[in-house]
């Protein structure tokens, strides 16, 4: 039990603490295997259909809709509890189709498109990808120059996605494309669901500095669309993408406190000269700091799921979440290399652990930059939780095919 938790909550924690040990069993334990990138999507899917099959998928969604009628408090419970087990997440393809695809369609779809779409995807039959990103519109996202032409009931689509994570072993993606250049930039996007079957669509993998190869360039050559998979009115796709990106930047920062406890523990292990690297004043007060940040991350996300649970959007100070654990996660990385005297770089056969550290290390710092760069979000947190006046947008009124560049 959490010292927070009601009584209700209290019971459903146990409730959660029970099924995890129970089905998450080979999950547990302090060491833990990276799986190889092979073995990840089939290792997601068959957890997500487990965890579905527990009444666990969609916690807070009406039962009608495959969810359990809970609140956003209990899916916040059931997370804290699975943080504590290595469930195989497939480079992310859980949070993408059931956190960022079904948000979407469930807020500005059809309800044919969710009952085609949400049962699937809760039970690992989809799994997902997400075509924002391209070579010219990353932090400008709303400069994207994908296009997708109607013809007749379909939709022809060309251009360049990158960056997208999973697509090399997604079923589907979520994809937005220009539909009307005449417009100004965020007015003439559209919101589409890709089956990445589809002909015409070429994913190569991109290989990473750890090696791995989680990212890809996702090319488009006349790739064709069924109305039917069009999200949202025509044009409206950038209130779309808002909705899917809110939930992607309010779940993406870890607010428990176990990675911090794990690096003290470490430090405790970790003998030096005059006793360990614990005794440290100088390593004590930064532990002491990441602490401190943590317990901040997890106490502000108790607020979101209360404004949440009320109906109300994800606020923009969600971005605060993303932004403050991104940083720590590479900052305590970091230091966990510098305990453990510079793990990876000089790779010991009998530490096999090191390499993890290292490997950890190498792909914290993509999360300065996923769903949201630093400094993209620190100018939205000014201007719209502080008032600050805004960047100079000189293309804001503009056409889109009247823009240089």
């Amino acid at each position: 039990m959490d010292f927070n938790d009601t009584p209700e909550e209290a019971a459903f924690r146990a409730e959660v603490r029970a099924w995890l040990a129970e089905n998450a069993a080979e999950y547990a334990g302090a060491d833990f295997e990276p799986w190889p990138e092979d073995e990840l999507p089939a290792r997601a899917r068959a957890w997500l259909r487990r965890r579905a099959e527990g009444g666990y998928a969609t916690i807070s969604w009406p039962k009608e809709q495959g969810g359990r009628g809970g609140t956003r408090m209990h899916e916040m419970i059931y997370a804290e509890e699975e943080e504590k087990y290595h469930v195989p997440y497939g480079g992310g393809a859980i949070g993408r189709g059931v956190n960022m695809a079904l948000p979407a369609i469930r807020k500005h779809g059809s309800a044919e498109q969710y009952e085609r779409f949400a049962g699937p995807t809760l039970c690992g039959e989809l799994l997902w990808c997400q075509l924002f990103s391209e070579p010219g519109a990353g932090s400008d996202l709303a400069g994207l120059r994908t296009r997708a032409v109607k013809d007749g009931d379909r939709w022809i689509v060309n251009g360049q996605k990158v960056w997208s994570s999973g697509a090399h072993y997604a079923d589907w993606g979520i994809l937005m494309a220009r539909t009307d250049p005449k417009v100004p930039k965020h007015r003439g996007i559209s919101f589409f669901l890709l089956d990445m079957r589809t002909p015409g669509i070429d994913v190569r993998p991109i290989r990473q500095i750890n090696g791995n190869s989680e990212f890809n360039e996702v090319f488009l050559t006349d790739v064709a669309i069924p109305d039917d998979c069009r999200v949202g009115a025509l044009g409206e796709g950038w209130q779309v993408a808002m909705t899917v990106l809110m939930n992607e930047r309010a779940g993406a920062g870890d607010s428990s406190d176990s990675f911090v406890r794990k690096l003290i523990e470490r430090a405790r292990r970790s003998p030096r000269d005059n006793g360990t690297a614990l005794d440290n004043d100088a390593l004590r007060n930064r532990l002491a700091h990441w602490y401190a940040e943590e317990q901040g991350l997890k106490y502000f996300g108790y607020r979101l799921m209360t404004s949440l649970s009320r109906g109300e959007p994800p606020p923009a100070s969600a971005a605060m979440v993303k932004l403050v654990s991104a940083t720590k996660l590479q900052q305590t990385n970091a230091q966990a290399m510098d305990i453990d005297d510079f793990a990876g770089l000089f790779i010991s056969p009998e530490r096999p652990d090191q390499e993890a550290i290292f490997q950890d290390y190498l792909w914290s710092a993509v999360m300065r930059i996923a769903g949201g760069a630093d400094e993209i979000l620190r100018n939205q947190l000014a201007e719209r939780m502080l008032g600050l006046p805004g960047e100079i947008r000189v293309d804001k009124d503009i056409p889109f095919d009247q823009l240089v560049g």
